[in-house]
């Protein structure tokens, strides 16, 4: 442009013309001409940039998903009462840093150490029941064996006697046998020898002689009978005493298991109430233990509500602890830019309240989009369907090692950019 209003300056006067009014006529539109060609070249210059600029942030955004419904998470831990009691003490304040296992309250603990001293005597008459009813077992069980030998002993000695009974009986037949064979022969001799006495064909003297014969016969055949049947009652005594022996054996044979299982059913009883004891001791001192509440993680108090002095109930909750070691963001995408997305994307994290960015790395995906896991679910089946793109929350870990990391706090607003490529 320089070069070409040089060569109009140089141009002669001939070719001008002879009159200065004509040249001050054509100068203007000269001017004027010269700025059009000037504004259209920089509109021109404009336009290509700003379509470059387009080409170059379209290809830029093609590679990117990023949302500003997100936030910092980590895990909370709620401290709360394992037993209902006083609180004593409590050690920390809200937005204090505490590290794990560190002391946080401690309730009282005269009714627990009552109650565990109390157990404990409990525990020990237990046991001295449990030490005094074992040897029970043992002494019922040698009293079934000798009750069972004596039984069986009795049970022989009865066996015995019936079987000599039975051979007393025997003999007094035999000698019965015997004496009446005796008896008939000595009495016929006594007949015949009063028929000749009666004859005066013999003695008085042999003829009472034969008679005499004749009743001591007559007398030990009498004997003879008395001694069988008295050989019969104790034949029927000794078979009388076997039988109840046989029916004492069997009873004290059936007995004997049902005596020894009920004194181990008594020692067992006693062994449970031991172990019913002993439970309920470890019981009371792990309550006892319970009073005395410290941190399980590393992190800062908040909403403490703790007072000395305060009764509280098993289960209230006292304060919460927030774990800021391990820390990530929950980004809610919604689903239709979830396409390329994947675990170990390149994720870069702006937070608001530092105003600066950290890198991060996509660790999961989400296996519900948040409004299914919500309390009240949307329900479509019931006609009134309305289609609405749902958000998905995405976990992004934060890169270790970055500056500031520890001024994160979980809940602040952060603007998540993933790169999908």
């Amino acid at each position: 442009m320089r070069t070409e209003e040089l060569e109009e300056t140089m141009i002669s006067e001939d070719e001008l013309g002879t009159s200065g009014e004509t040249a001050a006529v054509e100068d203007p539109a000269g001017s004027a001409g010269q700025k059009s060609k000037r504004s259209k070249t920089i509109a021109g210059g404009l336009a290509l940039l700003l379509a470059v600029g387009a080409g170059v942030w379209y290809l830029h955004a093609q590679g990117y998903e990023s949302t500003d419904d997100a936030q910092i998470d980590g895990h909370i831990s709620s401290v709360s009462s394992r037993i209902a009691g006083t609180i004593e003490h409590v050690y920390v304040e809200d937005n204090q840093l505490v590290l794990a296992g560190q002391p946080l309250v401690e309730m009282d603990t005269r009714e627990l150490k009552i109650a565990a001293e109390q157990s404990g005597a409990q525990y020990a008459e237990a046991l001295a029941r449990l030490n005094s009813e074992s040897p029970n077992v043992a002494i019922a069980q040698n009293t079934n064996e000798a009750e069972i030998a004596m039984a069986q002993s009795q049970l022989a000695d009865a066996k015995a006697g019936l079987e000599a009974a039975e051979h007393d009986r025997q003999s007094a037949a035999s000698r019965l046998d015997e004496a009446q064979v005796t008896a008939k022969r000595d009495q016929l001799q006594a007949d015949r020898f009063k028929q000749l006495f009666a004859k005066e064909e013999t003695s008085r003297q042999e003829y009472e002689n034969y008679t005499a014969t004749a009743q001591a016969s007559n007398a030990r055949l009498a004997a003879a009978r008395a001694g069988l049947a008295s050989a019969e009652k104790v034949v029927q005594q000794r078979k009388a005493q076997m039988e109840s022996q046989t029916a004492r054996s069997a009873e004290v044979a059936k007995n004997a298991p049902h005596t020894l299982a009920v004194r181990m059913a008594s020692a067992q009883g006693q062994r449970a109430s031991v172990d019913m004891a002993h439970a309920e001791l470890d019981r009371a001192a792990l309550n006892l233990s319970y009073t005395n509440i410290v941190s399980r993680v590393t992190g800062v108090v908040t909403q403490r509500s703790a007072e000395p002095g305060n009764h509280v109930q098993q289960g209230e909750q006292l304060m919460m602890v927030v774990d800021t070691s391990h820390l990530w963001v929950t980004a809610d995408f919604k689903e239709t830019q979830l396409r390329s997305m994947h675990p170990g994307c390149k994720a870069e994290v702006k937070v608001d309240a530092l105003g600066r960015s950290f890198e991060g790395v996509v660790e999961s995906m989400p296996a519900v989009t948040g409004a299914r896991s919500s309390v009240l679910p949307p329900e479509n089946a019931t006609g009134n369907y309305v289609k609405v793109v749902q958000r998905l929350p995405v976990r992004i870990a934060l890169t270790a090692g970055q500056p500031e990391l520890n001024l994160l706090r979980p809940g602040m607003s952060v603007e998540a950019k993933v790169a999908l490529r």
